[in-house]
């Protein structure tokens, strides 16, 4: 199975070794994102608009493949304090309807450029 490079620059550019997304057939899997902004590859500051941020840079990357957010069958959340669990379910309510992506959440030690929540995910598409 050829396996295809997913690149966007509404999305913000790697800043390690890795891709925003390798597709494997319909399966997509996408690179952890963080609050990065594309334009100007600042972090955005404060938990909300980093969780917001993340969101928009998953859609991107998943629009680029071909696909959106419905189409996430796993997402994986990496939060610096898992005291901010709750704002991340908020958020993701406004960008995900039913049925949901299977999840899980990871309280973790520290990001990648100081950033207090990640995300990566797997997607299929039909």
């Amino acid at each position: 199975m050829a396996r295809q490079i997913i690149h966007t620059d509404t999305a913000p550019k790697a800043i390690g070794t890795y891709s925003q997304a390798v597709r494997c057939g319909a399966t997509v899997y996408l690179a952890g994102q963080i609050g990065l902004d594309p334009a100007t590859m600042e972090l955005d500051a404060g938990i909300g608009p980093q969780v917001h941020r993340v969101f928009r840079n998953l859609q991107a990357v998943a629009r680029a493949a071909g696909g959106d957010l419905k189409d996430f069958v796993k997402l994986t959340v990496y939060l610096t304090d898992l005291g901010h669990f709750a704002l991340v379910n908020e958020t993701m309510a406004r960008y995900f309807s039913p049925p949901y992506p299977a999840r899980a959440a990871v309280g973790v030690a520290s990001l990648p450029c100081g950033a207090l929540v990640e995300m990566d995910a797997i997607m299929h598409l039909e």
